[in-house]
């Protein structure tokens, strides 16, 4: 079985398949990652030979779920807004053996087995903030969908780096949720029942507020625009984005910046915004227009403070700003027709936008009870003094930056022209240190099993 599991990996279906996933130029680094992922499975396999899962019988799956970017929307989601986000190639692969128990079995790479007892489907309070509770909730919320849910074993790897904002928690929930209903509902949820099942899992079981962005955009990949108008179903529209043929590189900025105890700070962004709508006897800050705050703005500072106003203002103009995203990616055809370079452009500058307005409005750049640690704004003040730099001796604007994720530590995405990218690399690197600068490529295929054969 270890032969015919391994030499799958070698079939030229197999390089088609990961390409796909990829990128053409990863595909001996990828296929070394994917023989690590199958040696240690089976290693995992060998130790429970007493247990007899279904390895006999049953041949082991694949299964992966890319890690995400959000390109705008920033913090709206949860207000039911507008985001733009996409599917990126970092992901979670994972190869999986069902059992025949209610035993979860599973191997990460870098951290301790985990052995999850799924007869008892209950939150508990003992694994939240942990993976074990990610397994438990996804397994609890599809066994309330009346999915009969079954044990299995898996080896996971992860490249979607921790603290990165790229979704490492809303990727392993989905990857979980396809594998759960792969295994045991004949994989027929879709991308959206996937993401919800995922949000569930990780608000009631991992004990983490959180939108529905995260997980919709790890599920569906690709490019899409998400309008959580109407929550309980929201619309999700593909859009086309080809960043390589406008010569543009789309990266993440790791700051080094630790996310620990931030927790009350993303959740006061959220609070702050329905304390606005609600002085309104509004649920959420979709329901206003932004006409109606600023007419107020006297007496919502006063009843709920400035920060808050604030923060509602971006709401406003971030949601708008989606909308202008999504039409000028719609008009950037190709990168040599002069239309499709002047949308560029526009796009690039509304991304410029969306960062100035978290920085200023919505203010999740920093802490203020850590103002010594202000690893975003410095990387996005490096970052623009290096590109004006070149808009004054080349004369080119085809540059943008802005917050990456939830903000106050992590990282910022900047989108670079190639010509620059080592330059900028150098520069970057040489403040935050070497692999802070991780290239992101919008990967097309959502979470799903892999067939190699």
């Amino acid at each position: 079985m270890y032969e015919r599991v391994h030499n799958q990996l070698n079939s030229p279906h197999a390089a088609s398949v990961l390409t796909a996933l990829y990128g053409p130029g990863e595909i001996e680094a990828v296929r070394h990652r994917y023989e690590s992922l199958i040696e240690g499975f089976y290693a995992l396999i060998s130790q429970e030979k007493s247990e007899q899962p279904q390895g006999k019988v049953a041949k082991p799956r694949f299964f992966t779920a890319p890690g995400r970017t959000e390109l705008g929307g920033n913090h709206t989601d949860h207000n039911h807004g507008k985001v733009l986000a996409a599917a990126v190639q970092l992901d979670v692969a994972a190869l999986v053996l069902p059992r025949t128990d209610k035993q979860v079995r599973l191997r990460s790479t870098g951290y301790p087995d985990l052995r999850i007892d799924l007869a008892d489907l209950s939150p508990r309070l003992d694994e939240q903030g942990t993976t074990a509770a990610l397994v438990r909730g996804v397994a609890g919320e599809l066994a309330a969908q009346g999915c009969a849910v079954g044990g299995f074993t898996a080896n996971v790897d992860s490249t979607v780096f921790i603290g990165s904002g790229l979704s490492s928690s809303a990727a392993i929930e989905i990857l979980l949720a396809a594998i759960f209903d792969h295994l045991y509902g004949g994989g027929t949820r879709s991308a959206l029942e996937l993401a919800k099942i995922g949000q569930k899992a990780e608000n009631t079981y991992f004990g983490k507020p959180s939108g529905l962005m995260d997980q919709a955009a790890c599920a569906y990949g690709g490019v899409v625009l998400i309008d959580f108008k109407d929550e309980p179903e929201p619309q999700v529209k593909p859009i086309h984005l080809d960043l390589e043929s406008s010569g543009l590189c789309l990266c993440v900025i790791h700051t080094r910046g630790s996310h620990a105890d931030l927790t009350p700070e993303y959740a006061a962004i959220p609070r702050e915004m329905k304390a606005v709508a609600c002085f309104f006897g509004k649920s959420v800050l979709r329901e206003l227009d932004k006409e109606t705050l600023v007419a107020h703005a006297a007496a919502v500072r006063q009843a709920v403070g400035d920060r808050a106003f604030l923060r509602s203002l971006h709401f406003f103009h971030e949601n708008h700003r989606v909308d202008a995203m999504q039409e000028a990616l719609e008009r950037v055809d190709t990168f040599s027709n002069t239309d499709g370079k002047a949308a560029m452009l526009r796009y690039l500058r509304l991304v410029n936008e969306s960062g100035d307005s978290s920085w200023e409005l919505l203010q999740n750049l920093y802490t203020p009870h850590d103002p010594g640690s202000q690893g975003l704004p410095l990387a996005l003040a490096l970052t623009r003094d290096f590109f004006q730099t070149v808009e004054t001796t080349r004369k080119t604007s085809l540059w943008a930056c802005r917050v990456h994720g939830g903000g106050f530590a992590g990282t910022i995405q900047v989108y670079i022209p190639l010509e620059y990218l080592d330059a900028y690399k150098t520069m970057i690197e040489s403040v935050f240190g070497p692999g802070a600068l991780t290239p992101l490529k919008i990967r097309h295929q959502g979470a799903g099993e892999l067939r190699f054969s």
